[in-house]
């Protein structure tokens, strides 16, 4: 195929065009922070479901302690009762039996203040495993709203870019004729496409051509399309590429 040199340099702007176009579609497809706000989401779950159970254990603490507390009114109360019996009480093995009573009472009530004062610690302890679950939680859910606002600005300014670069590229494109563009289009969509040829090497593929097919190059017309023997794409050769006849002058170069 035959095409004007300065047509071929324009697909390159084209092809410049097509990386930031892909690069812009996969940053709002999945903007960087998605992966992130995946893990915190799964995350916070995971302690969500251990806030639920140290906020479970420190209620059923907290039930245990009313329980007790409920059992120590209720000793206090009959302690109070036995302890009015045996000063009105004139019978001396009455007076016995409610002596004995009251001092199991209070042996049953120590033990139950004791128990107490453990629960209240267990429930302390709890309170604060609860809150440290709660700040941990707080510390997530803080992070992925902040991720989650990030992504949505760079998802819009994505959406923004594309559409700054979609219409760049129809400018370039019209002026590329229809045989040249639909030639790139092929290539492309195979993943070939175009780029610089510069120093020997396929700017597509990044493989150094052998001597005899920079020499092919060399000798093509300059209106020559010049496909890569390596991967099929286009070569566009400038000043840059070193192919340049005898005295060294660049065979064209983008004024042309």
């Amino acid at each position: 195929m035959k095409a004007n040199p300065n047509d071929q340099l324009l697909l390159l702007d084209v092809a410049d065009i097509d990386r930031r176009l892909a690069q812009a579609e996969a940053t709002r497809k999945n903007p960087p922070q998605a992966a992130r706000v995946q893990e915190l989401i799964a995350r916070r779950t995971g302690l969500g479901g251990e806030l639920a159970a140290r906020a479970g254990a420190r209620d059923d603490l907290a039930l245990e302690l009313k329980r007790v507390e409920a059992d120590v009114e209720v000793v206090t109360a009959r302690r109070a009762r036995d302890a009015d019996r045996l000063n009105s009480a004139t019978d001396q093995k009455i007076a016995q039996s409610l002596e004995s009573e009251i001092a199991s009472l209070d042996r049953r009530r120590s033990d139950l203040e004791t128990t107490e004062l453990e629960l209240m610690e267990k429930i302390e302890a709890a309170e604060a495993a609860v809150a440290e679950q709660q700040q941990l939680m707080a510390e997530v859910t803080s992070e992925g709203q902040r991720l989650s606002v990030e992504a949505k600005e760079l998802v819009a300014s994505s959406t923004a870019l594309i559409d700054t670069l979609t219409r760049d590229r129809a400018a370039v494109v019209g002026r590329i004729p229809s045989d040249l563009m639909d030639l790139y289009e092929r290539l492309r969509s195979r993943g070939q496409g175009t780029a610089l040829f510069t120093r020997g090497t396929c700017g597509a593929c990044n493989v150094m051509l052998s001597p005899n097919d920079v020499q092919k190059l060399r000798d093509a017309a300059d209106d020559d399309v010049a496909l890569c023997p390596e991967c099929g794409g286009i070569m566009v050769r400038t000043n840059e590429s070193g192919l340049a006849r005898g005295s060294g002058v660049p065979r064209f170069t983008e004024s042309d």
